[in-house]
């Protein structure tokens, strides 16, 4: 049967099936059984970014361990229902990176220095991922522990990593991290940090209800920010609203924000303006295998291309996603990209399989 046959055919039977199984063997929780297709991208995945003990390595940040892939690759496994990634991914962070005094994970660990850990201080995003991690595993393999283990994380952003807005509205943010993102007048915000399914997600397994209005918060802001073009990497919230962050922080639209499309799409909001700005955007600058990263986030000048895969799938799952088409340009997954496109392209096949069949690779 030839690839077009085959497209047809896999869409015909997608069509026909309820939405909770049309993600080619992944049940309806969203993991995926041992014969999945996407099984061996995981395989792939943790051949290239994982090490025998549990360590998630960022090669082009000098061999740099974070609490993000961390967090990421225990999300990763728990949903590819491999135990084994699992528990050495917890196990080394346990050993290296829990060194705060709350349940919140140091930022960065760097196999060269000494000490190891130079920056106690903790990534939010880094810890979500790890919280919802635990959620999906212990809800999985029916380990009540990491349940609990998932509820002290998520209460430990709230009291340390949420700042109410400077309006005085009330509204709950989400600072990057518990400490060096908020004064007097304003806070500094990372938008790629929310994700509103795992935040919703964590809520409602451990009943801590403010990070459901955390991630509300979330899309509300990243829909007003939507409303002036691309959403950038860093902004600033003043009483007046959003503003220009610090000067050390990057104002562009690149390899932070990439995340804000991804992540709405992985928590189901195909609707988002975010996405749509994202997807016009590279779609109009695209340039074979070269697609655009780095953007002015006002005029949408594109300031610079990768040929890395994973920035490829995530345009391609956003432009197919926002279009309502069927069929995408997805490469397939492949190791010859380093850690942090890599894993983003894993999650984009992860996104598409789990939430938009129709968006089937091509």
């Amino acid at each position: 049967m030839d690839r077009r046959a085959f497209l047809c055919r896999t869409l015909a039977a997608a069509a026909a099936l309820p939405i909770a199984d049309r993600a080619w063997g992944a049940n309806e929780a969203g993991y995926f059984d041992a014969n999945h297709p996407l099984q061996e991208s995981w395989r792939m995945w943790k051949s290239l970014c994982l090490a025998d003990d549990g360590r998630v390595i960022d090669g082009y940040q000098n061999s740099a361990s974070h609490s993000e892939g961390q967090g990421y690759g225990l999300t990763l496994a728990a949903l590819f229902e491999d135990r084994a990634a699992f528990d050495a991914i917890l196990g080394w962070s346990d050993t290296n990176l829990a060194v705060r005094d709350d349940a919140l994970l140091a930022w960065r660990w760097l196999p060269d220095a000494t000490p190891q850990i130079q920056d106690r201080n903790n990534a939010t995003d880094g810890d979500l991922f790890h919280a919802w991690g635990m959620v999906l595993a212990g809800a999985r393999q029916g380990r009540p522990d990491l349940v609990e283990r998932a509820t002290r994380i998520a209460a430990d952003i709230v009291r340390l990593c949420a700042a109410p807005h400077p309006d005085g509205g009330g509204t709950l943010l989400l600072l990057p991290a518990a400490t060096g993102f908020r004064t007097a007048e304003q806070v500094v915000l990372n938008p790629s940090y929310y994700m509103p399914r795992a935040m919703r997600e964590i809520a409602a397994a451990t009943g801590i209800g403010e990070l459901t209005a955390m991630a509300d918060a979330g899309d509300a802001l990243i829909g007003t920010l939507a409303q002036g073009g691309l959403v950038p990497d860093w902004i600033a919230l003043t009483a007046q609203g959003p503003v220009p962050p610090p000067d050390s922080f990057s104002r562009k639209s690149g390899y932070e924000a990439i995340r804000v499309p991804l992540m709405a799409l992985w928590s189901g909001n195909a609707s988002s303006k975010a996405v749509a700005n994202f997807a016009e955007a590279t779609a109009a600058a695209w340039k074979e295998d070269n697609p655009p990263v780095v953007f002015d986030p006002a005029t949408r000048e594109v300031l610079e291309r990768s040929t890395h895969a994973g920035y490829r799938a995530v345009a391609a799952l956003s432009n197919c996603a926002v279009s309502g088409g069927v069929g995408s340009v997805m490469p397939r997954f492949t190791t010859d990209q380093p850690y942090y496109p890599a894993t983003l392209h894993l999650m984009a096949l992860v996104t598409q399989a789990t939430k938009y069949p129709q968006c089937v690779p091509i």
